[in-house]
């Protein structure tokens, strides 16, 4: 059987070269262990492409209504630089790239917006495809899509629900008002949409109980200044199976399990295995095990540590050994602040034993973090002090307690 000829072998081989050699400029370390480059505007989360060359940071919408939108990093010989803004008329917060690496999903606040990656790479003027939503006040927060790119879950945050997205009718109706095939009722203000590696669960978390749970109001208010505050439940991670949540939303939910106070971001161990949950009002990071929050909730809870002050952001490095947290500060501090980002033994987490071991230095209000697909660099966006910071986590000190 006559493969190839031995010119197309040649290509190919070729082809494979430059694209490591793109990767490994892109991905080459900086000269300083951590970086920081100023960003215009709110930054909230960065998306970081297939290679590790460019990184998509969403710009939430702060005093300056224009101010929201992307912003198109790039990436080269351990430098950073801002190649293009693209302004959106929502108010960007979590997105996410399909696995092809071709389409950019925003949750944009009123909106969901959609956007051609290769597109703001290159600097095309229409790489803004579509919106859909009406600019109904719901929060559009968070989004993520299935491993085989054929559905997207949207966390609303004031609507108590997430919204599922068939993608290929998203497409076919030009990324309009087509492709919404179900709605799952969620707790107030859901926040993560964290599948598993399989993409049968979805893990959500819900920052407070309903009144109809009929849970005790143990949560002190967590922003004294807000008008209103009250006392409130504990809040929730809610599963939901994924095949269900497509055809059947009413009976896709698995289970309800109480998260303490305020529970946030939830990100999985490599494995799945294990969910850990920041807890901003409660300043801790809780772990559980996912096979117990379907079905065993009442010994789901593996451990819990104290972190900083109002946890938001959780990733999983050095192949799920270490945690790294943002401590926000998000309600008591200003753009002068400099938070720590608390780094936490996963193992120490999980048996209940006291597991922060060290700390990186951050901006003010760190609030995402995202680790790049060859796990040898972090990135943080530092919303109030408006950067975008790079980490070497090979050269970033960790000892040193919190």
């Amino acid at each position: 059987m006559r493969l190839a000829s031995f010119p197309a072998v040649a290509l190919l081989v070729l082809a494979a070269g430059r694209a490591r050699a793109q990767g490994d400029t892109c991905n080459a370390p900086a000269k300083d262990s951590i970086v920081h480059l100023d960003i215009p505007g709110g930054p909230f989360e960065p998306v970081i492409s297939a290679d590790g060359c460019w990184i998509f940071v969403t710009l939430l919408q702060g005093s300056d209504a224009n101010s929201a939108g992307i912003a198109v990093v790039q990436r080269s010989k351990g430098a950073l630089t801002i190649a293009r803004t693209i302004p959106l008329k929502g108010s960007p917060g979590g997105a996410v790239l399909t696995h092809d690496g071709k389409l950019l999903i925003v949750a944009d606040g009123d909106y969901i917006a959609f956007l051609d990656a290769l597109k703001l790479q290159s600097g095309d003027s229409d790489a803004v495809l579509g919106y859909m939503g009406g600019g109904a006040p719901v929060g559009f927060f968070y989004a993520n899509v299935t491993p085989d790119d054929k559905y997207a879950f949207v966390a609303a945050e004031r609507a108590r629900s997430i919204l599922v997205l068939d993608l290929a009718e998203a497409r076919a109706g030009g990324f309009a008002q087509r492709g919404a095939v179900a709605k799952l009722d969620v707790g107030n203000a859901p926040i993560a949409v964290t599948l598993s590696p399989d993409g049968q669960f979805l893990y959500t978390t819900s920052e407070a109980g309903l009144p109809d749970w009929n849970w005790r109001r143990a949560c002190r208010p967590e922003n004294p200044r807000a008008r209103n505050a009250q006392s409130h439940a504990q809040g929730a991670i809610i599963v939901f199976d994924v095949a269900k949540a497509v055809t059947d939303p009413t009976h896709a939910a698995l289970s309800r399990v109480a998260a303490g106070c305020s529970p946030v971001r939830l990100v999985l161990s490599p494995r799945g295995d294990v969910a850990y949950v920041s807890v901003r009002e409660d300043n801790a990071v809780e772990a559980f095990d996912t096979g117990r929050l379907v079905s065993d909730t009442a010994h789901a809870l593996l451990g819990r540590t104290d972190v900083g002050v109002a946890p938001v952001g959780v990733a999983v490095i050095d192949s799920g050994a270490t945690l790294v947290v943002t401590n926000s500060n998000r309600f008591a501090g200003n753009a002068n602040d400099r938070q720590p980002l608390a780094i936490v033994d996963a193992a120490q987490l999980r048996s209940g034993a006291k597991a922060v071991v060290g700390k990186v230095p951050a901006g003010a209000f760190p609030r995402e973090l995202r680790v790049t697909p060859d796990g040898r660099t972090l990135f943080v966006t530092n919303f109030g002090s408006r950067t975008l910071e790079m980490i070497d986590l090979a050269r970033v000190p960790r000892a040193g307690g919190i």
